[in-house]
């Protein structure tokens, strides 16, 4: 769902950039920026998790 969420804004950021407005542009690539960056972390507190208890968690 971060995932989605990211590539969302990341399309919108592109979007505003190509039509000049650079401030909308900023703050949606921050905001894929860091949901991307939320994902990563849960990804690999998840498979670190799961290489631990030898099991698939979900």
């Amino acid at each position: 769902m971060l995932l989605k969420w990211a590539l969302v804004f990341f399309v919108v950021a592109v979007i505003a950039a190509v039509f000049g407005f650079g401030g909308i542009a900023g703050a949606a690539a921050s905001i894929a920026q860091l949901l991307f960056g939320i994902f990563v972390v849960l990804f690999l507190v998840a498979l670190v998790a799961g290489l631990i208890a030898g099991e698939t968690l979900f």
